[in-house]
């Protein structure tokens, strides 16, 4: 088990300094008295090939309390628990992990190479040199081309992911925190690593909020493209107890053992309400996916009227706009619950 944190804290003249990472490089670290729109304050680490591995709960809630934050312990615990360690959703995170996906595109090469010249070798031009460059140069850019296509699902919404932080957002965002997930390599380890990025999120909210008055009021398609945001849920289905003429000739005291019947419902996780409702909601189901683009680079260049000032990324709300509310959403599907 790998728990990996930075952040510590002093006070002086009452004004508290934070000790804070600003980014993944080592050595990258330095004193601030007011964090950054950004700024990483605390990595977790845990080692997601050793099933026992899980996150420092209890380190993480000292880290906290070093940072100035009373934050109750129990439910966000309990959120990252159940949210993040299942045993089904640790297997998707190493299954769509960095390392994972290099992995796959070797094994595709090398199947696609093979089968391509074993099929030229059948005609008249597989006993040629320029059969085997043919081949390779045709293996190569089919590899190239579904490596693009994966780091282009990886810039989307994930809600197996970012959408299962959104409850524990919902918690540290009233504390100017937002949370995400991102994996490293370490060897043939694969370590995943919760961030806590500072945020303030009202001028995001105020931007949002504006913007979705404003296409309620020009648009029509607003609420089919929120619609789209939604998740798959098991229902269980009640079923309707038979007359007492066609009851079965047994006991009330023997049960069969029978499994529920259940049918898939779409739920929308952007229900309709007040515009300063929905964009909150917005911001704390896209927090995490914002946390992860940020921490691995994949955020488009930022447009004019930024609330990080001069950053070159973009601010929460411009990736919304960009994702969903402009034209081009998302969608998904929980794993089994």
């Amino acid at each position: 088990m790998a728990q990996k944190s930075q952040t510590g804290g002093t006070e002086e003249n009452e004004s508290s300094l934070l000790y804070s990472k600003s980014g993944f490089k080592e050595g990258a670290l330095q004193w601030v008295t007011e964090p950054s729109q950004g700024q990483v304050l605390l990595v977790l680490s845990m080692d997601n090939t050793c099933p026992s591995s899980s996150f420092d709960m209890d380190l993480c809630a000292q880290e906290l309390q070093a940072l100035g934050l009373q934050v109750p312990g129990d439910p966000w615990r309990r959120l990252i628990q159940e949210g993040l360690l299942r045993p089904q959703v640790r297997r998707f995170l190493l299954y769509s992990s960095r390392g994972f996906q290099i992995a796959m595109a070797v094994v595709f090469y090398i199947c696609l190479w093979t089968n391509l010249y074993c099929t030229l070798q059948l005609s008249s031009l597989g006993h040629s040199w320029g059969a085997a460059v043919l081949v390779t140069l045709v293996a190569l850019a089919l590899t190239v081309l579904v490596i693009l296509v994966l780091e282009q699902h990886q810039r989307k919404l994930n809600v197996n992911t970012d959408v299962r932080l959104a409850a524990v957002n919902e918690i540290f965002i009233k504390h100017n925190i937002i949370l995400g997930i991102t994996d490293v390599l370490d060897g043939p380890h694969n370590i995943l690593q919760l961030c806590f990025v500072h945020f303030s999120p009202e001028s995001c909210l105020q931007a949002l909020a504006a913007h979705i008055t404003h296409l309620q009021g020009t648009q029509a398609g607003l609420r089919q493209r929120l619609n789209k945001l939604c998740v798959a849920m098991d229902v269980a289905v009640q079923e309707e107890e038979a007359p007492c003429e066609e009851s079965p000739l047994l006991s009330s005291r023997v049960t069969l053992n029978k499994d529920p019947v259940t049918c898939n419902e779409l739920l929308p996780l952007i229900p309709e309400g007040p515009p300063e409702a929905m964009a909150r909601q917005l911001l704390v189901i896209f927090s995490g996916c914002y946390v992860r683009l940020l921490l691995t680079g994949r955020l488009p260049g930022a447009r004019p009227g930024s609330h990080l000032g001069h950053s070159s990324v973009p601010c929460p709300c411009q990736l919304i706009q960009s994702s969903v509310l402009n034209p081009g959403t998302v969608t998904g599907s929980h794993p089994g619950q």
